[in-house]
């Protein structure tokens, strides 16, 4: 899991403000632990109350052994509980008379192996008498005598279950005409396995298939031809766990014929999908994860229920967070000096709320100030423009000192809901709605209220080294589940591999779409297409942009740097660039980089991409930019994303 990974600087830099430190708090320790993430196998261990409808699920499958063949699908986005469910179940199977069961994990497999592999371990599943007898029934037919007359050999020798399963394998696939009469052989030994004692029922197995929709297209259509061609005889029943919605054919499935697309729906018999935990159910699982961990006095009233809303209530992704915690406290140097609370309420604020944590991350620039102290303000301003009655003097004042911040002109009296628009236009733009969150103000006011909260926001403009947000390992199935493109893909540190990933957070959401599935959106990773390809990057304070100046470079981009209108514009003479990246505010003046695009634009002199790369995006300045053609962001990754597409050719207009 990540511990430690910088985030790329969003804002052009100032001198960060100073402060006295308090004193220091007394941090509690401990003793901290993690969770694993292994699917819940005994009842005693659900924490969500899977138990249930396992237990219904287990009857109905008994209760259908006459029905088979059948397949269930247990569906669920990632990390919402399929695989805890299907252990559940198998466990209540077990006290089930004459009723067996067998794993495959098609993840393990890859294309034509996975028909083989399911195959085989169902066959591993039947008893050795049983075997031997098929065995023999195959090597007695005349159209595959010769091709098995080997098999035949070592019928009878001492062969065990899986030496038997191998040579019954290569008597079913020899040949094309072998693997057409497969289905038949198969029926015929489960019919006999399955015969039980009079007054007893038939035997049935049932077959879990767990993380069919990790695979790929190639093993997904192997696995399905095996249940469907080979293994749809009496006495059999499927349980696959896997997201519907990416095995769609527009999901991962997406390149099937019309005949292969009414195969897939043949495979399902019956579907059902794991339904969201309720609130008090999702609460009360956090607070065992969290008195798991040791960080159950950590976690408030409401800090809960934003990590249970903001989480989409996953239970994977709670456990990834918590863990996150954990780690942070007892491996990041940083947070010696604060109490855990401090890495709870930190984390949940870049976990949950991206574009507002990099505008407290990021150095703020010229006029920006502490955008913390600027949202409290805000909801005091808000509270007042909204208010019908006139403003009392000292209250009036209040106002109109935060207006002028915003280059807005002071009001006389009871200013009103105009006033408030225009204000709104000049804040970020995700203020008007966080401002009604009450999770989130709640977690500011906490954050605020720590011990030496001064000084943590301090280092934090100063960059320390917080995780950044990862992908999921489905980034597909997250983006399907949640409607969000999949996450920045940041480097591991500590060696540790990619864990946790974000739930979409005020319009976060890349707007251009997911990655397709295998891609990663890290412009680092795609040298081919950024070969050759010129950026001009114009910011007053380039310090801020090495990190993705460096990952441009190291794919192969050619970066020229300009420290101004003036060097741009030489630049511009020599040659014209693929892309150009700006920033906003530059020097004296808030808007030299939207003037300075404009002026490009009137005279004809540069009419390609542009993207402007600046700390704060409000509705003015989005709608500024989008009449000049250019694109806004305060991200890194859209940063990267938006230079790809410009390289390919293929950056859509501003929305």
């Amino acid at each position: 899991m990540p511990i430690s990974v910088p985030l790329p600087p969003a804002a052009p830099p100032s001198t960060p403000s100073s402060s006295v430190p308090a004193p220091a708090a007394t941090p509690l320790h401990g003793p901290f632990a993690l969770l694993n993430d292994e699917p819940v196998a005994e009842p005693g261990a659900d924490l969500l109350g899977a138990g249930r409808a396992a237990g219904r699920l287990a009857g109905l499958l008994v209760a259908s052994r006459g029905a088979t063949p059948f397949t269930l699908a247990v569906d669920a986005g990632w990390g919402m509980g399929k695989s805890s469910l299907m252990r559940l179940v198998d466990a209540e199977l077990a006290d089930a008379p004459e009723v067996h069961t067998v794993w495959y994990n098609a993840w393990t497999s890859t294309g034509a192996d996975a028909l083989e592999g399911l195959i085989k371990s169902v066959l591993m599943r039947f008893d050795r008498r049983v075997l031997r007898r098929a065995l023999q029934r195959i090597s007695e037919r005349r159209a595959l005598l010769r091709a098995v007359r080997a098999v035949t050999t070592v019928a009878a020798g001492p062969l065990g279950v899986a030496g038997l399963v191998d040579e019954l394998w290569r008597g079913l696939s020899v040949n094309s005409q072998a693997r057409n009469e497969m289905r038949e052989a198969i029926g015929a030994l489960v019919e006999e396995w399955s015969e039980t004692a009079e007054f007893r029922p038939r035997r049935l197995l049932v077959v879990f298939i767990d993380d069919l929709d990790r695979c790929s297209e190639e093993t997904v259509l192997a696995v399905c031809e095996a249940v469907k061609v080979y293994l749809d005889v009496p006495g059999l029943a499927f349980v696959i766990g896997c997201d519907r919605s990416a095995l769609a054919p527009n999901g991962l499935l997406r390149d099937l014929s019309p005949a292969a697309s009414a195969f897939m729906e043949k495979i399902f018999q019956t579907s059902y999908r794991i339904p969201v935990a309720d609130q008090q159910g999702v609460r009360e699982y956090i607070d065992r994860c969290a008195r798991a961990v040791g960080i159950d006095q950590l976690l408030d009233e409401r800090l809960t229920t934003l990590l249970a809303e903001r989480s989409a209530r996953n239970p994977r992704r709670i456990k990834r967070l918590v863990n996150g915690f954990v780690l942070e406290a007892t491996l990041n140097p940083m947070w010696e000096d604060f109490p855990p609370e401090a890495v709870v309420r930190t984390l949940l604020l870049q976990y949950f709320y991206p574009d507002f944590y990099r505008m407290v991350a990021g150095v703020p620039g010229p006029g920006a100030g502490d955008v913390i102290a600027e949202f409290r303000t805000y909801q005091q301003v808000r509270r007042l423009l909204r208010s019908p009655e006139p403003l009392p003097e000292a209250e009036l004042a209040r106002v109109n000192r935060f207006l002028l911040e915003h280059d807005l002109p002071e009001q006389a009296g009871a200013a009103g809901a105009e006033t408030l628009g225009r204000l709104e236009r000049q804040l970020p733009s995700g203020f008007p709605e966080m401002v009604t969150d009450q999770e989130f103000t709640s977690l500011i006011d906490g954050l605020v209220a720590l011990p030496r909260s001064e000084e943590l926001l301090r280092r934090l403009r100063e960059g320390a080294e917080l995780p950044a947000p990862v992908e999921p390992e489905s980034a597909y199935s997250a983006a399907v589940a949640y409607g969000a493109a999949p996450a920045y893909v940041a480097a591991p540190a500590y060696g540790t591999a990619p864990a946790y990933g974000t739930a979409p957070a005020y319009g976060t959401a890349s707007p251009y779409g997911a990655a397709p599935p295998g891609r990663t959106v890290n412009a680092r990773a795609d040298d081919a297409v950024l070969r050759g390809v010129r950026i001009l990057w114009v910011d007053d304070h380039p310090r801020n942009n090495e990190t993705l100046v460096s990952a441009f470079r190291a794919a192969g981009a050619v970066v020229r740097i300009a420290e101004d209108s003036e060097a741009a514009d030489a630049a511009l003479a020599v040659e014209s660039p693929t892309v150009l990246v700006s920033d906003i505010a530059r020097g004296a003046n808030p808007r030299e980089g939207l003037e300075h695009i404009g002026r490009l634009r009137s005279e004809g002199r540069y009419t390609g991409p542009v993207v402007f790369y600046a700390g704060r995006v409000t509705p003015e300045r989005t709608a500024l930019a989008r009449e000049l053609g250019a694109h806004l962001t305060s991200s890194g990754p859209e940063i990267e994303r938006l230079v790809l597409r410009a390289a390919e050719g293929e950056l859509p207009p501003p929305a």
